[in-house]
């Protein structure tokens, strides 16, 4: 008896010794290599007359109904959203969260009204800030910046680290620029994801697929947004992080090299 339970506890050690080996290759940082990365972006506009409009920008059902005349109004998850037309062709789209910027975009339509540039700007809870820019096509039926909108190209002009870390039993994603947390075990379980400015209700869940690839899940009050498959390359120094939104069918593929 006492040497099958030795036996057990040696088996059980070995599994761990793997498990925790496994899980330490993805362990460092990384960094975003955008020539190799591709960022697929759509968003739908719809004219509701009188110069309301809804906005559907992650295809999640969580629409927000703004009047374009520049005033900041209640938006999705505690924000405010603002929409002004600086010309028949020119909207500015500024975001706060607490009174504080959090995005502004500049967008632009082509001449036929089929194409529409967006400059993004991100600002990050510690002040730094990212930039986007995007080049849409209108997908379907639609006038003015009503419609479907679908990103053909983006430009990344900002830098983007991913810190991965040991936690415990589990791993620590870090994104030191937007200031977010996410530790999480493989048990299967739901693990908030952390952060000054991330509202109550987000959280994410981690499991293996095998040695070199892990799948998490992230949600919002219990309902999936996405998942994303977390791939090592064969020799360990590169991460490419496929990105599936709920509601749109192509991905987003993040290449990180190690730092």
């Amino acid at each position: 008896m006492f040497k099958r339970t030795f036996q057990l506890l040696v088996v059980a050690c070995v599994v761990a010794s793997a498990l925790w080996a496994a899980d330490a290759a993805f362990v460092g940082e990384w960094k975003l290599n955008p020539s190799k990365s591709k960022l697929t972006d759509q968003m739908k506009v719809e004219s509701l007359g009188a110069n309301k409009y809804t906005f559907d920008f992650d295809g999640d059902g969580n629409v927000e109904t703004i009047v374009a005349d520049g005033t900041d109004q209640p938006g999705v998850f505690g924000t405010t959203l603002s929409v002004t037309a600086e010309g028949p062709d020119a909207w500015k789209v500024v975001r706060k969260e607490n009174g504080h910027m959090v995005i502004t975009a500049n967008w632009k339509l082509s001449k036929d009204g089929n194409t529409l540039r967006d400059d993004f700007t991100g600002v990050n809870p510690n002040g730094s800030t990212y930039n986007l820019n995007y080049v849409y096509k209108r997908m379907g039926a639609g006038s003015g910046f009503a419609g479907t909108w679908l990103s053909t190209s983006e430009t990344v002009n900002s830098v983007f680290v991913l810190q991965v870390r040991h936690e415990g039993d589990g791993l620590s994603f870090i994104n030191p620029s937007e200031g977010t947390t996410t530790n999480v075990k493989f048990d299967g379980k739901d693990y908030p994801i952390l952060g000054a400015n991330v509202p109550p209700g987000f959280a994410s869940s981690i499991h293996r697929v095998n040695e070199h690839t892990l799948e998490m899940t992230d949600k919002f009050d219990g309902k999936i947004r996405d998942t994303q498959q977390i791939k090592l390359s064969s020799d360990l120094k590169g991460l490419t992080m496929t990105v599936h939104k709920v509601g749109r069918s192509d991905p987003n593929i993040l290449v990180f090299e190690r730092q």
